[in-house]
């Protein structure tokens, strides 16, 4: 499975997402590895087994071992994190902001990829998940750490093409029984 494959499925109604798909990862401001890790943390945030598999796939192309393991990383962790501080922002009791969160988060320390890719990866995956509150923060970590605001809308135009990809192909699949 590759991204050409994915393209190939899209429906008629879905052409501006196979565009776009077909060119939101040559971005002339990421580099190469933080595009396709920024494709690997939405794939595993849109939780589509086969958009995962093309992307993964095909970033293999661009990313080494302990960069796609990171970007996996970065998704996986999005995972828990953005349910619970999405919860801690959009609870009425103000409590649960002021008690700690208790959770392993390990990863986000030591990555093994540099860090500033790391939280774009995180930022790609939050913005898939909606917690407000995790982008913000890791908008703030990226720019703090360099990178720039065309880099920051980069990340969430490949992540919203992703997970538009794959909302399509679970609605056709669902619509194919």
């Amino acid at each position: 499975m590759s991204i050409d494959a994915l393209k190939s499925r899209l429906p008629e109604y879905a052409k501006d997402l196979k565009l776009n798909l077909g060119s939101v990862l040559n971005t002339s401001s990421l580099s190469p590895s933080q595009a396709w890790g920024t494709a690997v943390a939405a794939a595993f945030a849109s939780r589509n087994a086969e958009v995962t598999k093309a992307i993964v796939a095909d970033a293999k192309q661009h990313l080494d071992d302990a960069t796609l393991t990171a970007a996996k990383a970065a998704g996986a962790i999005m995972g828990m994190n953005n349910i619970y501080y999405r919860f801690v922002h959009l609870a009425g009791n103000k409590e649960y902001s002021k008690m700690p969160a208790r959770l392993r988060m390990n990863i986000i320390a030591n990555p093994g990829a540099p860090k500033v890719d790391f939280e774009l990866w995180s930022l790609a995956a939050s913005a898939v998940n909606g917690c407000g509150m995790c982008i913000d923060a890791h908008e703030h970590e990226v720019i703090q750490k360099g990178a720039s605001k065309e880099n920051v809308q980069d990340v969430v135009r490949i992540a919203s093409v992703i997970h538009a990809v794959a909302s399509v192909l679970d609605a056709e699949d669902a619509l194919a029984g």
